[in-house]
C-alpha cells in the first residue's frame, strides 16, 4: 500500500487527508504540521500518524503540499536538501494556488514527478472537485495511484496547467460564492417570517438539488431556469430583482477577481 504524507494540514489539507484515510486507511497516512496542537487533534480524531517533514519527504509516495503559497519557498528550503538524499521514486502533489509545476520543480532543485492540484471544499464531504495537471514525468501510473488515493473526495478531471487558474477560479474560490448566495436565500426567507434552521435547510437542499439537476440532465441553466418561471408569477418576479442587482455580473466579476488574485500570488 502506498504511503500518503502531507506537509501542512489546515483546512484544505486535512480534507484532502480526510477523503484519502477512505481510500487507502489512516494507518498510510503521516500529517506534519507546525502548529503542533492542531495537527495532534486532527490525528486523534482520525487515527493519521502525526510524522516530521523529514519522514514523509524520505518515505511518502505521495507528498501533498499543504502549505500557502507565500510559504513554499521557506518549506523547500528546509526539505530540498532531504529530497536529494531520496533514493526512491516519489510524487509531489501541489495544492498551491497560482504557483507552476515549473515554479515547484525550482525550489524542489529536482527533477521529479509533480501532479498540480487545485481541490475545493467539498472534497471533505465526498462532493468536491479536484482540477489537476502534471509534468512531462508523471507516468500514467502515477496519475492512476493519484486518482485513486483521491476517489471519495468527489470528481477529478484532468486540465492542461494554462487553464488551471481561471477553472480554480470556479470551484476552488466558487464554494465560498455559493455558501455567500445560500445565506442570502435563507436570510430572505427569515425576513420573510421562516425559523432560521429551516431557512438554512430550504436553502442549501434547494441549491444542492439544482445542481445535481443541471449535472444529471446536462441542460443549459437558462433552459432550467426558464421552466421554473411562470408568466407573471413570483420566480421571474425574483429573476428580476436578481438582474436589478447585477446579480450575474456581480458573480462573473467575483471569479475575475479571484483569477487576478490568483496570478498574483503565483508570482
Amino acid at each position: 500500500m502506498k504511503k500518503i504524507g502531507f506537509l501542512g494540514c489546515g483546512n484544505m489539507g486535512g480534507a484532502l487527508a480526510r477523503a484519502a484515510i477512505k481510500s487507502v486507511g489512516a494507518e498510510n497516512i503521516f500529517v506534519f504540521d507546525v502548529d503542533t496542537k492542531k495537527i495532534r487533534d486532527f490525528a486523534d480524531e482520525t487515527d493519521v500518524n502525526v510524522s516530521d517533514a523529514e519522514y514523509i519527504v524520505l518515505n511518502c509516495d505521495y507528498i501533498f503540499l499543504g502549505v500557502k503559497p507565500q510559504m513554499l519557498k521557506t518549506l523547500f528550503e528546509k526539505v530540498a536538501p532531504i529530497i536529494e538524499d531520496r533514493t526512491t521514486d516519489f510524487i509531489l502533489v501541489s495544492m498551491a494556488a497560482g504557483v507552476s509545476t515549473e515554479s515547484i520543480a525550482e525550489m524542489a532543485q529536482v527533477d521529479c514527478p509533480i501532479i498540480r492540484i487545485m481541490p475545493n471544499m467539498p472534497v471533505s464531504v465526498g462532493e468536491g472537485m479536484i482540477l489537476y495537471t502534471a509534468n512531462e514525468f508523471v507516468s500514467k501510473e502515477d496519475l492512476d495511484g493519484f486518482c485513486d488515493v483521491m476517489k471519495c473526495a468527489g470528481v477529478l478531471d484532468k486540465i492542461d496547467e494554462d487553464k488551471i487558474d481561471a477553472a480554480s477560479c470556479v470551484s476552488g474560490c466558487g464554494p465560498a460564492f455559493a455558501f455567500m448566495f445560500c445565506e442570502a436565500l435563507a436570510d430572505g426567507a427569515v425576513e420573510c417570517g421562516l425559523p432560521r434552521d429551516k431557512a438554512m435547510l430550504y436553502a442549501a437542499q434547494t441549491l444542492a438539488g439544482s445542481a445535481r439537476m443541471l449535472i444529471e440532465t446536462g441542460e443549459h441553466p437558462g433552459k432550467l431556469k426558464d421552466a421554473v418561471c411562470s408568466p407573471a408569477g413570483s420566480t421571474i418576479e425574483g429573476v428580476k430583482a436578481l438582474e436589478e442587482g447585477a446579480f450575474r455580473a456581480s458573480a462573473m466579476n467575483a471569479v475575475k477577481s479571484a483569477y487576478k488574485r490568483t496570478l498574483e500570488l503565483g508570482k
